[in-house]
């Protein structure tokens, strides 16, 4: 059922200069990167990217939480979703509700929080800056992820996701020092924040089409890499219920191989599979 939202649109759109200021800190920090390389850094930013990227957001948050497109058990979606916390990219709540009306209302520039028709700049981080109470209030946006809001640990998670990087860089610290901060923390953090924006961008402004969709969305080859699958964006807006994304041996969805994972071993159930009647 789509949702039904009320837009103010007498609403004024400020600029956030504490989260502009959060998001700048956190980039100049990122360029740490250079006095403090070392290869094992960049292993435990590229596995922590892993992690909380494929695993956390494009498994738990997205296709698990947001569309339901396959179930796990309670103990292994709850574990799931505290790595997508990890990510930094919001409480589960407020990320599901935000991609229920992106789904709900493609490239509509009043009530998709990310609609690429305000151009590449506002659907990749600019919506973020200038935030609208509808998408960022937590009794505007909670009514839209209700299944996530009734329960005590989301609602938790939603609210103190946040803190959770302080015991992560404690536990990096310990076992590798102020690299390992700097690599875990600061630079998996904006590359991953670039890596999901994309698909808010890029994915609705360039590429090919499988399906002919209502909106712009189009597959592309080098998004879906760098989101382990994510960029096969047409295919996911024909069926948003559908467990993968890449649906052609050569559309690799890295994010599905962990799914396929899941259900060999009898953890992952109900899964969305295409229909026969789409096969390309």
């Amino acid at each position: 059922m789509k949702p039904q939202l009320e837009f103010d649109s007498s609403e004024t759109l400020k600029l956030d200069w504490k989260t502009v200021l959060f998001f700048a800190a956190v980039h100049g920090l990122a360029l740490l990167a250079i006095p403090f390389f070392s290869w094992s850094a960049l292993g435990v930013m590229l596995g922590l990217h892993w992690l909380f990227g494929s695993i956390g957001i494009c498994l738990g948050y997205h296709r698990l939480l947001s569309h339901r497109s396959f179930r796990v058990p309670r103990w292994l979606e709850r574990s799931i979703a505290l790595l997508g916390a990890l990510a930094l990219q919001g409480g589960p709540i407020f990320w599901v509700a935000g991609h229920r009306l992106h789904h709900a209302y493609t490239e509509d520039e009043q009530k998709d929080p990310y609609s690429a028709r305000r151009g590449f700049w506002w659907s990749h981080v600019l919506w973020i800056f200038y935030p609208r109470s509808q998408f960022f209030d937590y009794e505007e946006y909670q009514r839209f992820a209700p299944d996530l809001a009734r329960d005590p640990f989301y609602r938790w998670l939603n609210r103190y996701f946040f803190w959770l990087q302080f015991p992560l860089a404690l536990l990096l610290y310990f076992v590798g020092g102020w690299s390992f901060v700097v690599y875990g923390i600061f630079v998996r953090a904006v590359f991953l924040w670039h890596t999901t924006w994309l698909i808010n961008s890029v994915t609705h402004l360039w590429g090919s089409r499988a399906f002919d969709c209502r909106d712009n969305s189009r597959n592309l080859w080098w998004a879906a890499l760098l989101t382990y699958g994510e960029g096969w964006h047409n295919n996911h807006h024909a069926y948003p219920q559908v467990a993968r994304c890449g649906w052609r041996w050569w559309e690799i969805d890295v994010t599905w191989w962990a799914i396929a994972l899941l259900q060999r071993l009898g953890l992952a159930t109900a899964v969305q599979n295409p229909p026969t009647s789409a096969s390309r």
